[in-house]
């Protein structure tokens, strides 16, 4: 497929395009991540480790962000949900309520 890779965690191959965000930075499928940046989209980070999804927030607007954190360094971070992305991890993550207590 052009324009995609291959998810470190669950095996899928993935778009780069992501239906709602700028530019893809998890797997739809899975909801897992790479820690590659420090700041968003400076591909700084030489921690390479698999960022986790750990948690749902919302915002005020009502968009939902997912929390992940680096299973190699804890680093957390919050991304924005893309349109494509698993719904029922999504609903898991936020009766968790994990994000809640993070943020």
């Amino acid at each position: 497929m052009k324009g995609s890779f291959v998810c470190k965690h669950c095996g899928q191959e993935v778009p780069t395009d992501a239906p709602g965000t700028r530019n893809r930075n998890h797997c739809p499928y899975c909801l897992y991540s790479r820690h590659v940046d420090i700041s968003r989209g400076d591909r700084r980070s030489k921690c390479g480790g698999m960022m986790k999804p750990v948690g749902v927030v919302t915002r005020p607007d009502g968009e939902n962000l997912i929390i992940h954190q680096c299973q190699g360094c804890g680093f957390v971070c919050k991304n924005r949900v893309a349109g494509d992305d698993n719904e029922e991890i999504i609903g898991r993550l936020l009766k968790s309520g994990v994000g809640d207590r993070l943020v």
